[in-house]
């Protein structure tokens, strides 16, 4: 079955919805467009229907757009792995224990990388894929997409400033937007004003003497190891920082002075991290995709998917994307 142009385009160019506060997940795309090669540049630019330096940004968070809606329902385990681990004592990601039957962030990020990859697949399909791979790592980087404790701390309510949040929120929101003093709620001059710094940290600041060690675990052959691995280091910033003296303990507290003052630093250096992991990560889907393209033959793939039920799509308005 064929989409229509006006749906494809769609499903490239239409901005999402705002998660990691938007602020964490556009900031990761900028930082990555500062690290890709040229030709991974060249390539995501024409894929994804834009040539502004924005190109990667304004797509980053649309796998959250989607996920509410009617056909991208099917996603709405793809941005977690719930570890069942007991913080502050012990914390660790098992795959098997952890990952849901429909899927977790750990599948999610090997499966579209490999239609990232594929190029019997038709341009609007890589587009989607390049999407949802962008937005997942830096989903692997928030240390309470990676654990299950009050379902990712959703179910812990806290206060900030006096005011009451839910514990996922404060590290998906108001830590990094207290961190860089943001006013308003639209993240894109924020995350490209920290992207530069963070940019800066790596190439020549706090972080360039380390940015060889964040690509240490990156097996571009085995993706669920990588991001397994990825997943493991975040999730003991759970037991670090996140439940320094248990769920029960933080509980009704106000977040917004020591506990913000130790969490902050955490999160950028995790900003930082994925945008440069996403960058290599990148590359590598680029370089293995001009490859690949190059010895196609118009042979049909031999890979399973997560289906995609696209003729429940085809019946959603565009609208509502």
């Amino acid at each position: 079955m064929k989409l229509s142009n006006a749906v494809a385009f769609s499903l490239v160019s239409l901005p999402g919805a705002m998660a990691w506060g938007g602020l964490g997940h556009v900031t990761t795309a900028y930082i990555a467009s500062n690290f890709v090669a040229n030709t991974t540049e060249a390539y995501l630019k024409q894929l994804l229907g834009s040539q502004d330096a924005d190109y990667m940004a304004k797509v980053a968070s649309w796998a959250d757009s989607i996920r509410y809606t009617k056909w991208g329902r099917f996603t709405s385990t793809f941005h977690f792995i719930d570890a069942h681990d007991s913080p502050p004592e012990d914390c660790n990601v098992d795959f098997e224990r952890d990952c849901k039957e429909t899927g977790c962030v750990i599948t999610a990020l090997a499966n579209y990388t490999k239609q990232s990859v594929d190029p019997s697949l038709p341009a609007w399909r890589r587009a989607q894929a390049a999407k949802f791979v962008i937005h997942f790592v830096g989903d692997l980087h928030q240390p309470l997409h990676n654990e299950d404790v009050a379902r990712g701390g959703n179910g812990i309510h806290v206060l900030w400033n006096g005011r009451e949040f839910n514990l996922h929120h404060v590290w998906d929101s108001s830590i990094t937007e207290k961190w860089l003093g943001m006013r308003g709620r639209k993240p894109y001059r924020w995350a490209e004003k920290w992207s530069k710094d963070l940019t800066e940290k790596i190439n020549s600041g706090i972080y360039a003497d380390e940015k060889g060690d964040w690509l240490a675990d990156l097996d571009f052959s085995n993706p669920e190891e990588t991001a397994l691995a990825w997943s493991r280091e975040c999730n003991k910033l759970v037991c670090q920082y996140v439940f320094p003296e248990g769920p029960k303990a933080i509980a009704g507290q106000e977040l917004s002075g020591e506990y913000y003052e130790k969490a902050a630093p955490v999160l950028e250096k995790q900003v930082a991290r994925a945008g440069y992991r996403m960058a290599a990560w990148l590359d590598k889907i680029v370089d293995q995709y001009l490859k690949l393209e190059a010895s196609y033959t118009g042979e049909l793939p031999t890979e399973d998917y997560i289906e995609e039920p696209l003729d429940e799509f085809m019946e959603e308005p565009i609208g509502e994307l």
